[in-house]
């Protein structure tokens, strides 16, 4: 099955219509939803409260490990990426509590590519569970109204179809944390209250262009577990997803380039601002999954610093081909 999004979602007369519901619902919900999420947030003093910290949840046994797989079926690419690198048992065990981090940023059409792919969080919630997790968890810190957001991108519908739960993000979700050696990320609101109890963190984002950072992908994702004023540090955008690089070790990365916003990222708007590139990236190594990414943008890893710096801080390998790497066999669209 071939994911046209001009066919499978909306024609351009269904887009316009979705469009207006979507600014509706959004102006409707999001007065104080967007002032809590994008400019106020949690203070970032959190008097009294103790720091935070993720603990690590990669897997030592499969450290710098790597498969894109090219086709135009998202089901397809992710079974065919995970199965050349041993199956998602390899990564997710029976009884297993397995977060998703999604990108729900944008109360915006699946179709537009802005966030995570809803058919995405589908096929990999229920891996996880075929896998024997016990539970799936799927969250983000949107930068619009959060129920809008996991609304309109059909995530919420998605994970609850694969039986996996939604957590929106509340104020006492929120923990200071502080990277060690961080410049910008010290007692900043975290977006805690998720990874309690949980074993195994998957990264789900789409590839797309950005106005600041050049890109947003795999390390660009986590940038929605922070909470606060965090718009404050796209005045140092590499700096900042170089610290976000060090905050998380995810266990497994999932890049999706079916189609790449190649402009007018990270919201775009229109279906002329992306691109076919039926790729899917499959990766314990997120930098790695990035200097790979930014090929499907026609850009080089040098083109985006915050990948080198992220390498440099010891958070992944800019050179992909270093690795346990390997681009499978093409999927017939």
């Amino acid at each position: 099955m071939v994911n046209d999004p001009a066919k499978t979602y909306l024609n351009r007369r269904e887009f316009m219509a979705r469009s207006a519901k979507a600014g509706l619902a959004v102006a409707a919900t999001c007065g104080a939803g967007f002032l809590f999420f994008d400019d106020e947030g949690p203070a970032r003093e959190q008097a009294g409260v103790e720091n935070v910290s993720l603990p690590d949840f990669s897997l030592a046994d499969a450290k710098g490990r790597m498969r894109v797989a090219k086709g135009a079926d998202r089901g397809e690419t992710l079974g065919l990426a995970l199965k050349a690198l041993g199956g998602i048992e390899t990564f997710v065990k029976k009884g297993d509590a397995v977060l998703l981090k999604i990108n729900a940023a944008f109360a915006t059409a699946p179709a537009l590519s802005a966030t995570t792919h809803p058919d995405l969080v589908a096929h990999m919630s229920r891996l996880c569970f075929k896998a024997g997790a016990k539970s799936v968890v799927v969250t983000d810190n949107p930068i619009n109204d959060p129920a809008s957001c996991f609304a309109l991108t059909g995530i919420a519908r998605a994970a609850k179809s694969a039986g996996a739960k939604v957590l929106l993000p509340k104020t006492d979700f929120f923990r200071p944390t502080t990277v060690p050696g961080g410049r910008l990320i010290k007692d900043w609101p975290l977006l805690y209250t998720p990874f309690e109890g949980i074993d195994k963190v998957i990264g789900l984002a789409p590839v797309k262009d950005h106005s600041r950072s050049g890109a947003s992908m795999s390390l660009k994702n986590f940038y929605g577990l922070l909470g606060g004023r965090r718009n404050i540090f796209h005045q140092d955008i590499n700096t900042i997803i170089t610290e976000l690089a060090l905050m998380i070790k995810p266990t497994l990365v999932i890049l999706d380039g079916t189609f790449s916003m190649m402009q007018n990222g990270p919201t775009g708007g229109s279906l002329s601002d992306l691109k076919a590139t039926n790729t899917m990236i499959v990766s314990t190594d997120p930098v790695a999954a990035d200097a790979f990414g930014a090929g499907l943008l026609d850009k080089t890893p040098q083109d985006l610093p915050y990948i080198g710096r992220a390498a440099k801080a010891g958070a992944g390998r800019l050179d992909y081909t270093a690795l346990d790497f390997e681009i499978v066999n093409s999927v017939e669209s």
